[in-house]
């Protein structure tokens, strides 16, 4: 790409960072400062609205960047990103959904809290909230370097730099000054634009080939150099038995690991009510069920257009797949058309790391101030007040995930984005449904839950090939691997289980039937809730 190429893009995006500042000083300018303004939006948004916001938190860099850019590296096996994204909001609708609205008010510390010794409970999950944020943050952080790194021709180092520096400093603007309800609206404007973008690549595609699949996945399998291969189960993940248990793993995280995301479940507490919440969830399922349709069309489309060799020259890890596929089907490098379409992508991929960041940064901050400060200082502190420890927490991890981000810069985003679904899964989930549906688990039984998957989540990570001992990994001049598996989560899952489990039969404590009890019926038919 030549500089006049990638001068449309930055306008582009440009814009939306314009109209997003927009909203965000909008709002700012007429908000009531309460911690429900500024945690839940006010309680205002519609199911359709929270729908579309819930796909734009949900579709990130990961799923628009990494899961094609695995898809025309490993094939078939790259697939298993969407469809493991997708199911796994079956978990979120049927079990989470309607309990979490009505249990909790703003984070998930709320919902194991009501039961429970509050101190405790708030700080291990306040702990791990800010853990997994941090984690998905570092993905958005990675695509939007390597997308700034095609734009200036794969020769700016510097310039990715900067642009990691500069998504950070937004996303700590956009909650600082907007809360969730600027938020929100971002996300509505970034799905809208991404969805967009998504359909006319999807056709431009089918049109290349006619309308005819199976023409375009022989010709990805026969571009691909792996032949039939490529279409198979296994090129990824087949072979001896790390690579087969690496699978499931993989599979287990992503199926689990949505229902423990702190800016997936933050989001249910916008809505008015529980049903509200599970309409919400349906909106968000098709919207998302069909982006991932177009998603799988685009990765086989890039391996059939572009190429893998063309995609690892750009970059190693697939990132930048679907920038290259739309220069290629607006007429190349040199067309007036392959600028225009490449620019719009940019422009969108910018957008949807932005207004993922945002939500992710709100989520974690409020967990930050919400949980962790307000339990350390031992008693709930005044709202306002909050908001304000609210708006200090995101400028730290703002900083936190920059630096990281910056250290993660050659990793693939989904698999990135995985890490995070996999401690998630680990921490959160086990303590979230011990919480709603075991009578008798107590306030041991929920801190073991949260540090026993947490802790093995992580030290697996840094003990696995993602950090040391590999050419591709983070440190590749050390070797301090013990665990061959890539993704923690056939273990740390369920350890976490287990943990909570074995916390509770070995608690002297007695759990306060009474207290259980007005948990579960505000759970099940929203009275009294928030």
């Amino acid at each position: 790409m030549t500089g006049d190429h990638h001068v449309p893009a930055l306008l582009l995006f440009g814009a939306f960072v314009a109209v997003t500042l927009g909203i965000t000083t909008w709002v700012s300018r007429h908000r009531r400062g309460s911690a429900e303004e500024f945690y839940a939006g006010g309680r205002l948004f519609s199911p359709m609205e929270n729908g579309f916001a819930l796909a734009g938190d949900y579709m990130s860099a990961a799923s628009f960047l990494g899961i094609s850019g695995l898809i025309v590296l490993v094939g078939y096996d790259g697939m298993l990103y969407a469809v493991g994204f997708l199911v796994a909001w079956l978990v979120v609708l049927f079990l989470v959904a309607e309990l979490v609205r009505n249990c909790g008010r703003f984070t998930l510390a709320d919902v194991v809290a009501a039961r429970m010794r509050e101190r405790p409970v708030r700080i291990a999950a306040g702990t791990s909230s800010v853990t997994v944020s941090v984690l998905y943050l570092v993905a958005q952080m990675v695509g939007a370097g390597s997308l700034v790194a095609l734009l200036l021709g794969g020769t700016g180092e510097a310039a990715r730099t900067w642009t990691v520096i500069g998504v950070g400093a937004l996303m700590v603007i956009y909650v600082s000054l907007g809360g969730m309800r600027a938020t929100t609206w971002i996300q509505i404007v970034k799905a809208v634009l991404l969805l967009g973008g998504t359909v006319a690549l999807t056709v431009l595609v089918l049109l290349r080939f006619h309308g005819d699949i199976n023409r375009l996945l022989l010709t990805a399998a026969e571009r691909s150099g792996h032949g039939e291969a490529f279409l198979a189960p296994g090129l990824a993940h087949g072979g001896d038995w790390t690579a087969r248990f690496d699978f499931i793993s993989l599979g287990l995280a992503l199926v689990l690991g949505t229902a423990g995301l702190p800016h997936i479940l933050s989001r249910f507490y916008t809505v008015p009510t529980a049903r509200a919440a599970r309409r919400s969830v349906v909106w968000a399922i098709g919207l998302i069920g069909g982006f991932y349709l177009m998603t799988i069309v685009l990765g086989f489309g890039a391996a059939a257009v572009v190429g893998p060799d063309a995609v690892r020259a750009s970059s190693a890890s697939g990132n930048t797949a679907v920038p290259l596929l739309a220069l290629d089907l607006g007429g190349g490098a040199g067309s007036t058309g392959g600028t225009v379409l490449f620019a719009v992508v940019a422009a969108v991929a910018f957008a949807t790391i932005l207004a993922v960041v945002a939500g992710v940064t709100l989520a974690s901050s409020a967990s930050v101030a919400h949980d962790l400060y307000a339990s350390l200082r031992r008693r709930r502190g005044e709202p306002r007040s909050e908001v304000a420890v609210a708006r200090l927490a995101a400028v730290g991890i703002g900083v936190v995930a920059i630096a990281l981000g910056l250290l993660a810069r050659d990793l693939n985003v989904a698999f990135l984005v995985g890490l995070a679904f996999a401690v998630a899964a680990s921490a959160n989930l086990p303590v979230l449904l011990y919480s709603l549906f075991w009578r008798g688990f107590t306030t041991r039984g929920a801190v073991w839950a949260v540090y026993g998957g947490l802790i093995p989540a992580v030290v697996l990570v840094l003990l696995s090939p993602v950090v040391s001992g590999s050419p591709e990994a983070l440190f590749p001049g050390v070797d301090f691997q013990l665990f061959p598996l890539q993704n923690p989560g056939l273990v740390s899952i369920p350890l976490g289980f287990l943990a909570g489990w074995l916390g509770t039969v070995t608690s002297a404590e007695v759990p306060d039937a009474a207290r259980h009890a007005e948990t579960e019926v505000r759970s099940l038919t929203g009275a009294g809730a928030a």
